[in-house]
């Protein structure tokens, strides 16, 4: 996904979207079709035993990529309250957000809009606002959060703690899924991961029809947890070439594989194309969390999965070379993982 010069989208209610917002027919989200399932796995992470789990979270990672995790530990009031934040944020007054819009790309924190091209250099803006910065670890950016609202640097810090303990515990577990030592995965992500969060904010919109929240797009990460507004539903994975609805569940995070766990799994878990669609009534708010690898680490594809019947899919690369790839297909639908392909 891409950034360009800022719309904000949370002021006036308009009656109809301003060409800059209109999708090109080939791109609009087709809300028409009938899904063929309904959602994605929803796991319990108390469930016993723990095998039960590993093998469930194995199932989702292959056939999804997505599921939903209940009974994860994260007090429910605590997720309410980093929504609650993340909405008065993007409502405030344009002034008041403005010191927060992204001028480039290396700034740690910045409020920005995602496009997609469309007919050569025309570039259509997503309906949504997105803020993002470091989730973890917060002390040496806390300062460069915003003051108002007056609890969001006590919140995002309360959360981000928790999100630490949960995506831990969710790389352990995905591990074992694949048949490796617990901490597998978190040591082939390397020392030094990247932390970073995005919040996402839709406002209730004129035409769904013809715009998105989101373009359809995976993670370049390894594993991202979101929170989800559990009033409207908006997040959509690509399965079988049908949308498949997220439908909020009380009190759930929703987990997703990314691109370098797909690499690091030989292709085994998935990281699925998704997207997030808006409402003509309702403005929906989500906090994605994401955990990827330094930009120095060497990912691949692990060696105990790989055999005579299982060969590499994936040539080695520096996660550098995967971000510079992942800029190179600017506004378009990325294809990143498939630059790194082994041609058999």
């Amino acid at each position: 996904m891409d950034t360009q010069t800022f719309h904000f989208v949370n002021g006036s209610s308009p009656s109809s979207l301003s060409p800059d917002h209109i999708l090109p027919q080939d791109k609009r989200p087709n809300l028409t079709q009938t899904p063929l399932l309904s959602s994605v796995p929803v796991i319990d992470l108390m469930e016993e035993p723990c095998a039960s789990v590993v093998d469930k979270i194995s199932k989702a990672c292959e056939e999804y990529g997505f599921f939903q995790i209940i009974n994860h530990g994260v007090p429910r009031e605590l997720c309410d309250r980093v929504l609650a934040v993340l909405a008065a944020f993007f409502e405030l007054p344009p002034q008041e957000k403005a010191p927060f819009l992204a001028t480039d790309q290396t700034q740690q924190v910045k409020l920005l809009n995602y496009y997609v091209k469309s007919d050569g250099e025309n570039k259509v803006s997503m309906w949504s606002e997105c803020f993002t910065h470091p989730w973890h670890p917060l002390d040496d950016i806390l300062h460069l959060l915003p003051q108002n609202p007056p609890q969001y640097r006590e919140v995002i810090a309360e959360y981000s703690k928790e999100i630490y303990v949960l995506m831990k515990r969710l790389l352990s577990l995905i591990s074992q899924g694949l048949g490796l030592e617990q901490d597998c995965l978190e040591t082939k992500l390397g020392e030094n991961p990247t932390f970073r969060a995005q919040g996402n904010y839709y406002p209730p919109c004129p035409d769904p029809e013809l715009t998105l929240g989101l373009n359809v797009h995976t993670d370049i990460s390894a594993l991202t947890i979101v929170r989800q507004s559990e009033d409207v539903t908006g997040l959509q994975v690509l399965k079988g070439g049908n949308w498949v609805p997220i439908e909020p569940i009380p009190n759930a995070f929703v987990i997703n594989i990314g691109d370098q766990i797909q690499v690091l799994s030989n292709g085994r878990f998935k990281s699925l194309h998704h997207r997030a669609v808006t409402n003509r009534n309702k403005k929906r708010v989500s906090l994605a969390t994401f955990y990827s690898p330094s930009k120095d680490t060497i990912i691949g594809p692990i060696r105990n999965l790989i055999d005579g019947q299982h060969p590499p899919l994936y040539r080695e690369y520096r996660f550098s070379e995967f971000l510079e790839e992942f800029f190179k297909q600017e506004g378009a639908r990325r294809m990143v993982t498939k630059i790194f392909e082994l041609k058999g």
